[in-house]
C-alpha cells in the first residue's frame, strides 16, 4: 500500500503510473494555490485541518480512506503539511508513505511498529500545541 501526502509528490506519483491507495492534498504548493488534482478511479473524502494542526476530523478521514475498499483522495481544506503523521500511524505494516520535502525531493517512509513508535511520541509530545479539537 502507498500513501501520498501532498500535490507535488502525488502529481509525479501519478504521472509516473504509480496509483497509491490514498492520496492526500489541499491544492497547495510550496504556499501556492494550485489546480485541484484531477485523480480518474479515486473516491473523494473531504476533511478540514488548519494549518499546523492535526484535526480530530483527520484522523478518522484519513483511517476511513486507508480502510476503503477502493482508492481514495482525501481533499483537505485547510492543509495537510502534518498529516503524513497521522497516514504513518493510521497505516498498516509494510505500507509505504510517500511525503514531499520542499526543495529536497520526496521523502517515503515504510511504515513498521519500530517507525509507528517514533511517530507516536512525536505526536504525543505536539498534542497540547498543534492537534485542534475541531
Amino acid at each position: 500500500m502507498i500513501i501520498s501526502v501532498g500535490d507535488a509528490v502525488s502529481e509525479v506519483l501519478l504521472k509516473n503510473n504509480i496509483f497509491p491507495k490514498v492520496l492526500i492534498v489541499d491544492s497547495v504548493v510550496m504556499r501556492k494555490p494550485i489546480k485541484p488534482l484531477t485523480a480518474k478511479g479515486y473516491e473523494t473524502l473531504n476533511l478540514r485541518n488548519a494549518p499546523g494542526t492535526i484535526s480530530d476530523e483527520a484522523w478518522g478521514v484519513i483511517d476511513s480512506a486507508i480502510k476503503h475498499h477502493s482508492k481514495a483522495k482525501v481533499t483537505v481544506e485547510g492543509e495537510e503539511d502534518l498529516l503524513a503523521l497521522v497516514a504513518i500511524l493510521s497505516a498498516p505494516a509494510n505500507a509505504l508513505v510517500v511525503y514531499g520535502q520542499p526543495s529536497e525531493g520526496m521523502v517515503v517512509v515504510e511504515v513498521a511498529a519500530t517507525k509507528k513508535g517514533e511517530i507516536r511520541a512525536i505526536v504525543d509530545a505536539m498534542e497540547s500545541r498543534l492537534v485542534s479539537k475541531s
